[in-house]
């Protein structure tokens, strides 16, 4: 059984009079630890594709399946659960708190599951990431890839199966990013099942498949190469 399977899905967005059809039957499978990259141009539904897959948004019809539930058209309190439980996101723009310390921005997660050993787990959790030493400094007081260190210290903490990244390396230079990417790398080679969204062919290029999506629709599903695992965390 495949960790993830859409089937058919559909998401119509409707304002006013005017539907938008941001996915027209999608169907997917991902194996647990798989690597995969979602790329397509701006509007090709993407980001729509990436909100289902994380529970963010239930479909205007078809199935998804995660770990075998289908969780397509649980209440908002469940898909909360489901997050919280199996999902890490990882965001391009960080959606850190900016007068949060780092320390506290990765219990955030905790605190929803209502963990009580939070400040220990979110530690551990930026140690992980190499960032143990600047627990305590604020978003401002970070470089743009520690920032996304900490994001994805925050993804990380409550442990996912799996980890979804929006454009994770937009705002960040070549060199920092492929750092990032190495880490992701590295994350899988863990076991833990990345899903990118991604306009970038080099960010797609550390993935071990690629699909595009054009007009909500998807295009091409190809397998990549196995991605090298060379970063640390």
């Amino acid at each position: 059984m495949a960790l993830i399977e859409t089937t058919n899905l559909h998401k119509i967005y409707r304002m006013g009079d005017v539907e938008v059809r941001a996915l027209r039957g999608v169907s997917i499978a991902i194996e647990a630890g798989d690597y995969l990259a979602i790329m397509g141009p701006s509007g090709s539904g993407k980001s729509t594709l990436m909100n289902l897959l994380g529970c963010l948004d239930t479909p205007t019809s078809g199935t998804y399946r995660l770990g075998g539930e289908d969780v397509s058209s649980l209440g908002a309190d469940r898909l909360a659960a489901v997050r919280s439980q199996q999902i890490g996101f990882v965001f391009q723009q960080f959606n850190l708190l900016p007068r949060a310390t780092a320390l506290q921005n990765v219990e955030l997660p905790l605190v929803y599951t209502g963990a009580k050993n939070r400040h220990e787990l979110a530690l551990r959790s930026l140690e992980r990431a190499g960032l143990g030493d600047r627990a305590h400094h604020r978003p401002t007081e970070l470089s743009g890839g520690e920032q996304q260190r900490v994001a994805m210290a925050r993804a990380l903490v409550n442990n996912p199966s799996i980890v979804l990244a929006d454009e994770p390396t937009g705002n960040l230079d070549s060199h920092t990013g492929e750092e990032i990417l190495n880490v992701f790398d590295e994350l899988n080679a863990e076991g833990i099942t990345m899903i990118m969204v991604t306009h970038d062919l080099q960010v797609a290029d550390h993935c071990k498949r690629t699909i595009q999506l054009v007009d909500g629709e998807i295009i091409s599903d190809k397998q990549n190469h196995e991605v090298r695992g060379t970063g640390e965390i």
